[in-house]
């Protein structure tokens, strides 16, 4: 603790890596037949797999100008589903020092979620002191598929993205987030939730200036924290620029393909069907527990959520963490399919790790979450990361 909070953090990340490194490692020498190399890969290999293919593709190919169908016309999975700030970067390092795609990929992720590691300390110092800060970048850096933070996805920096723009609006920087916020939009799908985060907080911070100066009641308890006149504005042009943000990428597909619905399109192939706001979860749930249970299940599961915003530990990382961790759920309850695949998804909801931090200042049950988020981090790896044929084919993703 006599360190530079700094080198504390880098530490607590690093050694992080090194432990899902080691998980990597041990699980490749149990892997199989696969579709992309021998079996039992070296960890470099093991790691560029599954949607890293993807982007890598992007590099090379850029994205088709017409949407690839089969005979009857359906659409394919095509490169319109992966965003591109990760892959031009990729490509961008590449063309300046030689190093194939997948290393370049891979050298953008790791650093990427290295940085993101400090910014999520810094976002965490506001709501807390450095002692649980540091802890919450611990269950940041060993939660269960944080294994993705040091492969070729663009996870680890759309979260370096959110956590810089979450950091900013916390300090009310809410002009300097526009340009952080556009990156984020074409890194990975957060662009809605975070559209809808900021213009919920913009009606609030209204909602509360209009309360201390409009009704003139109590005019010093907002001292200090109602937003003036100008930070208003300010958010306001943060909220209208990410809900363009928002429509970028689709807007984009569209101009290159000529078809509107090109983007979503592309999503739903994946799923296996159209996108129905609502119906998936329904439809999971009645697969997962019956047809009486299975309804009932999104709304439990909502509620419990709900429930465990409003809670204590929870409520100590302020009005706008909790209002983004409750836009991000909102859109993957509106628009996600669940599947396997959402695990990786809750990624963004990493501000609840300080929440989980702040339940006790036991060590014991600190310790204890941190080894139970290291053994879900194998049963992850083992279980969605490596392949292993279904007996229907195809693996489930993860």
């Amino acid at each position: 603790m006599r360190w530079p909070w700094w080198v504390q953090v880098a530490a607590v990340y690093v050694a992080a890596r090194m432990v899902s490194a080691c998980i990597f490692m041990a699980a490749a020498l149990h892997q199989g037949v696969n579709p992309w190399f021998p079996a039992k890969p070296d960890y470099w290999h093991f790691i560029n797999i599954w949607d890293a293919r993807w982007y890598g593709d992007v590099i090379d190919n850029g994205y088709p100008t017409e949407l690839p169908v089969d005979s009857a016309g359906n659409v394919q999975e095509n490169a319109w589903a992966f965003y591109p700030v990760f892959p031009l970067l990729g490509r961008a390092l590449s063309a300046a020092t030689g190093l194939v795609p997948p290393v370049s990929l891979t050298l953008i992720a790791m650093l990427a979620g290295f940085a993101a590691s400090f910014v999520v300390y810094s976002l965490f110092r506001h709501r807390t002191e450095h002692g649980a800060a540091l802890w919450g970048v611990a269950f940041f850096a060993t939660f269960p598929v944080s294994a993705i933070l040091q492969v070729p996805y663009a996870e680890s920096l759309n979260i370096l993205l959110l956590a810089s723009a979450l950091l900013l609006v916390l300090r009310r920087h809410y002009l300097l987030a526009i340009p952080v916020v556009v990156l984020m939009a074409l890194s990975r799908p957060t662009g809605v939730p975070f559209a809808a985060m900021a213009g919920i907080l913009f009606l609030y911070r209204l909602w509360e200036a209009w309360q201390g100066t409009g009704r003139r009641a109590d005019p010093g308890r907002h001292h200090g924290k109602t937003h003036s006149p100008r930070e208003l504005w300010a958010l306001a042009a943060l909220t209208a620029a990410s809900g363009i943000s928002a429509l970028l990428w689709p807007a984009i597909a569209w101009a290159t393909t000529g078809d509107i619905a090109a983007y979503t399109k592309t999503e739903t192939v994946w799923r296996g069907h159209d996108l129905v706001p609502f119906k998936p979860w329904f439809d999971t749930g009645v697969l997962l527990f019956g047809p009486v249970l299975g309804l009932a299940a999104p709304f439990v599961f909502a509620a419990v959520f709900a429930l465990f915003l409003l809670s204590r530990p929870v409520a100590q990382l302020g009005t706008e963490l909790r209002l983004w961790c409750a836009c991000y759920m909102g859109y993957l309850i509106v628009f996600l399919h669940p599947q396997t695949s959402t695990f990786r998804m809750l990624l963004p909801l990493f501000p609840l790790a300080l929440g989980a931090v702040l339940v006790s200042r036991s060590k014991a049950y600190r310790g204890a979450v941190l080894t139970m988020f290291i053994l879900l981090q194998i049963v992850w790896v083992v279980w969605l990361w490596a392949w292993a044929e279904l007996p229907g084919g195809g693996d489930y993703p993860p």
